[in-house]
């Protein structure tokens, strides 16, 4: 697929320039560092620099201060293995082909990890994975690790206090020292201190390696109440703001899910907190690309429903910070305009000055970021090609195929236009606009942009179950990967487009 191009010049189109993956030689030390933190199902919504008063994160209000803050940041696929996937590949789901969950991500295309390996780059992860397949505590060998090498990873788990990994040293997992966020920061802070290196007269880095770290908490996804203890006793669960999307009938159990979802939320910024010393405190601060994001976001009752997948912003938006090195010479500032997750693999690996592989479908916003060029028309694709899990059909769950501007959301399902929604006017998203007097210029233009997309990347908007023929994927008769049957562990992905 050829990669559309939504960056402009005032007076004209950004011209198309071919990306070709950078061999190792033309690495060189003037490469930034990379921390990519992310967490597991934190909404956009919920920091104090976005807003909410109630929820204390002020370690990452003061990164969003120093950070490019794209404010409409979409997970165009909201749900946990597709997302990552996307992000590890830079490809759009129906092209690595993992759209379900527990299903392992193939190795037909280079990986954010390789890239940086043929720039020069040191790569490591540790937390959570979910990109295997082979069972959630199974131990994933070396060559199913898409070139990272420093690594203390477990597929997944939820039980945050009683967490497993596996190392680099055998097959045999180990077990993270209490609350496993906290002791994975640890280990991250750990690495960035090894990786200090001593200053030259005029301040500035010695030459060495650069280092990448990607740092995946599980956090903050249920349970909610297994947070520290010094966090669940901040939050009242009597007295906080619920959003007003959220009925009546349920705020008694919402207030009870917000404390503790937002006691794994401050957890996570102490988290940052300390990374951003440990940066500082070794001189690397400002030798470092820091990112911070979520794979998507959490419902938390809103609409009456948890979770994800949901083409509906608490499900859909996720914060996306991306803090540069003052020799970037790159201005603070909000962007309204949506980035995608496919967007992230080719846009920091430019920032970074590596290499963009020629399988990467997403688009390269570094020239965003660095303020030499201005949007153009953006709009992100947003999808859910098979409804599973908490989003089965029962549940009303379904198919869609949409796109989220920075003002308007618009959904189909597979008998037609579902949603649009004027995410300025109505910020809750409860008046559904189609079929209202004056709104058929704006359904088109918006149906217009959607099936341009659809056909830039391929997907023929089939149903689930055509996708999961096409993928010969196994799953049960609610659509989903069983991640406890062992008939089902090991399915690689497949390209699945039309």
């Amino acid at each position: 697929m050829k990669r559309r191009r939504f960056l402009a010049t005032t007076g004209g189109a950004l011209a198309a320039a071919p990306h070709a993956s950078r061999s190792r030689e033309a690495a060189s030390a003037a490469h930034p560092n990379i921390l990519y933190l992310f967490s597991d199902q934190w909404r956009s919504t919920d920091h104090g620099y976005a807003g909410n008063t109630e929820v204390r994160t002020p370690h990452i209000d003061g990164l969003a201060r120093e950070a490019v803050n794209f404010s409409n940041a979409v997970s165009g696929i909201p749900v946990c293995c597709p997302h990552r996937a996307c992000l590890l590949t830079g490809q759009y789901p129906l092209t690595h082909g993992l759209f379900l969950n527990d299903l392992r991500l193939n190795t037909n295309a280079p990986s954010f990890a390789h890239a940086l390996a043929s720039a020069g780059y040191d790569t490591g992860y540790i937390g959570k994975w979910h990109l295997d397949g082979t069972g959630r505590s199974a131990y994933i060998p070396p060559e199913r690790r898409q070139g990272f090498d420093y690594w203390k990873v477990l597929e997944c788990t939820h039980n945050y206090n009683k967490s497993q990994y596996y190392d680099k040293t055998g097959t045999e997992p180990k077990v993270w020292d209490g609350y496993d966020a906290y002791a994975q920061t640890r280990d991250a802070v750990r690495y960035i201190q090894s990786r200090a290196r001593p200053s030259g007269e005029d301040g500035a880095a010695d030459e060495g390696k650069p280092w990448s770290l990607f740092l995946s908490w599980g956090p903050p996804h249920a349970p909610y109440r297994t947070g520290p203890k010094k966090w669940l006793d901040r939050y009242d669960k009597e007295n906080l703001t619920l959003r007003k999307n959220v009925p009546p009938g349920k705020a008694k159990v919402a207030q009870e899910t917000y404390a503790g979802y937002y006691a794994h939320c401050s957890a996570l910024d102490e988290c940052v907190g300390w990374l951003m010393d440990a940066l500082r405190e070794s001189g690397q601060l400002e030798h470092t690309i820091i990112v911070y994001t979520s794979d998507h976001g959490d419902m938390l009752w809103s609409r009456g429903q948890l979770k994800k997948q949901r083409p509906w912003d608490e499900s859909l938006r996720v914060p996306f910070l991306v803090r540069c090195p003052e020799s970037m010479k790159v201005t603070p500032k909000t962007i309204a305009a949506p980035i995608n997750t496919p967007d992230i693999m080719p846009t920091v690996l430019s920032l970074a000055g590596a290499g963009v592989p020629d399988s990467v479908e997403g688009e390269d916003f570094s020239p965003v970021i660095r303020g030499e060029k201005t949007m153009d028309d953006n709009h992100a694709l947003i999808t859910c090609p098979a409804p599973f899990g908490q989003w089965q059909r029962k549940d009303g769950g379904r198919e869609y195929r949409g796109i989220r501007t920075n003002r308007y959301t618009y959904t189909r399902a597979l008998d037609g236009p579902w949603e649009l929604f004027d995410n300025q006017a109505d910020p809750f998203q409860q008046e559904n606009l189609l079929g209202k007097p004056g709104r058929k210029a704006l359904h088109d233009e918006l149906e217009d942009k959607l099936r341009e997309r659809l056909a830039q990347t391929g997907d023929d908007f089939a149903p689930a179950a055509e996708l999961i023929k096409r993928g010969g994927y196994r799953v049960d008769a609610g659509g989903t990967v069983g991640y406890r049957d062992e008939k089902s562990l090991g399915q690689v992905s497949k390209p699945c487009r039309g």
